[in-house]
């Protein structure tokens, strides 16, 4: 019933400030519930014909609305997800190839196929050969949700995949999670051992994006970036967009492994004392609420571990002890009208 729309969510250079392209994702515009997320519909057509019918409808339709931006003076490349059904169909590629001929005004190299890693290591082989027959027809492809499905070296060698999209789960959680910050690392230095372009999906903040911009990924996605919008506002948007002046500073500047626990530090120090001043100013820091000490003493733990023996014999180090016990003294008296340093780093 042409109920069907495509939204996108630009992809943008957060060093350079450059919008490189945008994701088509699918909605549903039902009569009576409004947007419905594809999370709701696709799993239900996924196992059936009907997946294949919708891949084919959505690249036409990006065709489409592609032909329009490079109209508009757009020109950005869309980035389309495949499913795994409809990418190893028989004659993928042969209905590819028209679809990129029904639209000869638009080039190739702006359509960049998404395929899930789990797609790609169902069937190695073949995926291998209908991602080579894709790229001979001039788009790239991306290896989507990196990292979630157990892929090895092997497999990474053997998929000739142009990116390595970082999935969102980690890249949301690497600001608090070590281990998922382990794994963004890892995945942006497999990039760089194989000579894949990487992006990180699921930026949300400022912060995000400077941690990933000192690990050496460049590109990011994400709602910190722009949620996805409808095509008739995109253009606008692209004109628009200037990038944190936090990311334009970092410029090619990385750090050394070694001191990754101290940024990873200094942005969750940071997170609290943004959480408490707003907690404060708006009269909700009580007994009632989630109680903020155990954020604080965490970096406690850190000063007092980790970061006392690489910074230790620094004179700048120790004056933070003293702040950080008097943040964790308001603390206290805020949420039980007592002082509580008895976690303090000193």
């Amino acid at each position: 019933d042409e109920e069907l729309v495509l939204h996108y969510q630009p992809k943008v250079n957060m060093r350079t400030g450059k919008v490189l392209g945008a994701e088509a994702l699918l909605r549903w515009n039902h009569p009576e519930r409004g947007l419905v997320p594809p999370l709701e519909f696709l799993p239900l057509v996924e196992d059936n014909d009907l997946a294949i019918e919708i891949g084919a409808w959505v690249i036409g339709q990006a065709l489409r609305q592609q032909s329009r931006w490079l109209a508009d003076g757009i020109r950005i490349k869309i980035s389309i997800n495949i499913s795994g059904r409809h990418l190893q169909q028989n004659g993928f590629a042969g209905e590819l190839e028209q679809l990129l001929q029904s639209c000869p005004e638009v080039p190739a190299e702006l359509i960049e196929l998404e395929v899930l890693e789990t797609t790609a290591l169902g069937d190695i082989g073949r995926v291998s050969e209908i991602i080579g027959q894709c790229r001979a027809l001039g788009v790239s492809v991306s290896l989507d949700d990196f990292g979630t499905g157990y892929s090895s070296l092997t497999y990474l060698r053997r998929l000739p995949a142009d990116t390595l999209k970082i999935d969102c789960s980690f890249v949301r959680d690497m600001l608090a999670d070590p281990e998922d910050l382990a794994i963004v690392e890892a995945i942006i230095g497999l990039s760089e051992a194989f000579q894949r372009q990487v992006i990180a999906e699921g930026v949300e903040t400022e912060e995000h994006g400077k941690l990933l911009l000192r690990l050496g990924c460049e590109l990011g996605q994400g709602y910190g970036i722009a949620r996805p919008m409808p095509a008739q506002d995109l253009p606008e948007w692209v004109r628009a967009y200037r990038q944190p002046a936090g990311w334009r500073e970092i410029g090619h500047q990385h750090w050394l492994r070694e001191d990754l626990p101290l940024h990873l530090a200094k942005f969750n120090h940071g997170a609290l004392v943004d959480r408490i001043i707003a907690a404060l100013e708006s009269g909700q820091l009580t007994r009632d609420e989630p109680d903020l000490r155990p954020t604080a003493n965490q970096f406690a733990d850190w000063y007092k571990g980790e970061g006392a023996a690489r910074y230790g014999a620094l004179d700048e180090f120790r004056p933070v002890a003293k702040a950080h016990e008097a943040l964790l003294g308001l603390l206290g008296e805020a949420l039980d009208g007592r002082p509580d340093n008895a976690d303090a780093p000193g």
